[in-house]
């Protein structure tokens, strides 16, 4: 298969299989007895993030650590500047407290643990674990959270969240789930198989391609969702699955990734000192800009946007 077809069917797949999986899986996991706000805040951050976990796994055991490190720092560079700018673009996005008092803080602290693990040029199997317990942490918090919620939020994730009753509707949503997960296990090794070989025709590093064709790309379902639930008003949804997703993307994510995948990854100079603390950044910069009138206005939306585009620009003339 070309190249460029392998991509474009990875990515397809893995934007499909997402979908079935947050769909499939939110709805085993509400028949399971979960709450729907608990549902929403992890179950369906987590299954946003679910290409980036196929990605990492398949290109940590193809020796790709540049991809499976880039892709992250990548993708949450997108979330917060591209997907979030667009959707405060679109219509300022008020935050409420638990956004302000749990969610900023633990993306904020799990981008500079990332950055402190990093720092050495290399991601151990003692750091994965470092950053699964973030990801247990953050899941942990978000449940005890989740029970001082407003009424006006609970209300709108039962809404968003509840399931019909009934064996053969629950059999179609395991049904769901199961094909969900199973095509975006295929559409991973494809998007890496073409995402290695892109790299190859265009003599760049593999990080390269996974901080912009992979990130962009496996971050299709954050984009949806968001945009989405911005439009249908549910501004709640779509921030907290936003800044969830980018939590577990380190912590989860990459943190699985380097505990699963034999030995380590080295990451090259321009990954360690320059994506990494350029993602870090963006995820400090979030704190006074969201804490400053507890929104985002649509001109701070613009202007995230267009300093996605001039990070774009930089990776596209200057490091290729």
């Amino acid at each position: 298969m070309e190249t460029g077809l392998l991509i474009v069917v990875g990515l397809t797949a893995l934007v499909g299989g997402a979908e079935l999986l947050i769909r499939g899986g939110s709805r085993v996991a509400s028949r399971l007895g979960i709450s729907p706000i608990v549902v929403g805040l992890t179950f369906v951050s987590i299954g946003t993030s679910a290409p980036e976990l196929a990605v990492g796994i398949d290109a940590g055991l193809q020796g790709n650590g540049g991809l499976v490190v880039g892709n992250i720092a990548g993708t949450n560079v997108v979330n917060v500047l591209l997907i979030l700018g667009l959707s405060a673009a679109i219509r300022a996005l008020p935050l409420d407290s638990v956004t302000l008092r749990l969610d900023l803080p633990m993306m904020a602290s799990a981008a500079v643990i990332l950055l402190l693990l990093a720092i050495d040029g290399v991601l151990s199997t003692a750091d994965g674990i470092i950053l699964l317990f973030v990801a247990v942490a953050y899941t942990a918090l978000i449940v005890k959270n989740s029970k001082r919620e407003s009424p006006r939020v609970q209300a709108e994730y039962a809404e968003e969240y509840t399931v019909p009753a009934g064996r053969l509707a629950a059999t179609r949503d395991v049904a769901v789930l199961v094909t969900g997960t199973v095509v975006i296990v295929v559409g991973a090794d494809w998007l890496v198989s073409g995402a290695v070989d892109l790299a190859v025709a265009l003599d760049v590093s593999n990080a390269l391609i996974g901080l912009t064709v992979v990130a962009i790309g496996t971050s299709a379902p954050e984009l949806a969702t968001t945009i989405v639930s911005t439009i249908r008003g549910d501004r709640d949804i779509a921030i907290g699955n936003l800044i969830g997703s980018s939590v577990y993307n380190i912590g989860l994510i990459l943190g699985t990734t380097a505990v699963v995948v034999p030995g380590r990854f080295d990451l090259s100079a321009p990954l360690t000192y320059v994506d990494i603390p350029i993602m870090t950044g963006v995820a400090l910069l979030c704190v006074p800009m969201f804490v400053v009138g507890a929104k985002i206005t649509r001109t701070e939306g613009v202007a995230c946007v267009a300093a996605y585009g001039v990070y774009l620009a930089y990776l596209v003339f200057l490091r290729t």
